[in-house]
């Protein structure tokens, strides 16, 4: 799942536990990519690509055991957990917190093709159940999931036109006959893992910034006014 539905899940996630601050969910659901990321750039793990990238069905995650396999997954978000509940005695925040680690694991079984491992040690029984085998039915999917996500959270239009526009500015990725940017990532997997990052670092502040701004009008609506006298 890209990067602007990864951080729209956080929304959903800060409906159901608003006290957990919106900005530690949404590098929370973007944990295990940054990790990705580090693992990329320290050639610990590696992506491959065709000669001609036109859609992301031409980018293969060719080694990820230790960012998105889902043993990894369960261990780290099982440690966030432990230090924020105990070491902080946030309960309610340790929740929130997994969930969101979590999070990017599960919704990346549900896009990606079989390369996701069980466990960091075995490349073996990889899942995934490959809705980017299907790039413009994913486009659908992962455009309305956005949507959703920012209908439960109630968000702003402002919120709404970040998330539309990100998924809008993927589509070439998932259209072969729609050329894009996505031609200048074959055989080139550092810049692949640098469009990434930009997009993860764009998205969380985007919508930490206008969420943070709607949440405060709520605030402000809620709170009870004086009479005049």
């Amino acid at each position: 799942m890209f990067a602007i539905n990864h951080a729209a899940t956080a929304l959903v996630i800060k409906k159901h536990y608003p006290e957990a601050p919106l900005s530690l969910l949404l590098i929370s659901v973007q944990l295990m990519e940054l990790l990705w990321v580090g693992f990329n750039f320290a050639g610990i793990e590696y992506s491959t690509t065709e000669a001609t990238v036109t859609s992301v069905l031409d980018v293969h995650l060719a080694h990820i055991p230790y960012s998105h396999s889902i043993l990894s997954t369960l261990v780290v978000a099982s440690l966030a957990w432990l230090i924020i509940r105990k070491g902080f005695n946030k309960p309610v925040i340790a929740v929130a917190t997994a969930i969101a680690i979590a999070s990017h694991v599960l919704l990346d079984v549900l896009t990606h093709s079989q390369d996701i491992p069980l466990t960091p040690f075995t490349e073996i029984n990889k899942v995934g159940l490959g809705l980017y085998a299907v790039p413009l039915a994913a486009f659908v999917v992962e455009t309305t999931y956005g949507i959703l996500c920012w209908w439960i959270y109630r968000g702003s239009m402002s919120l709404l036109a970040i998330i539309v526009g990100f998924n809008l500015a993927n589509i070439t990725f998932f259209s072969a006959a729609i050329p894009g940017p996505e031609a200048l990532l074959a055989d080139n997997p550092v810049l692949l893992t640098t469009v990434v990052l930009v997009q993860i670092v764009l998205t969380l502040v985007l919508v930490n910034r206008f969420s943070d701004r709607q949440d405060h009008i709520r605030q402000v609506k809620s709170k009870p006014t004086m009479p005049s006298t």
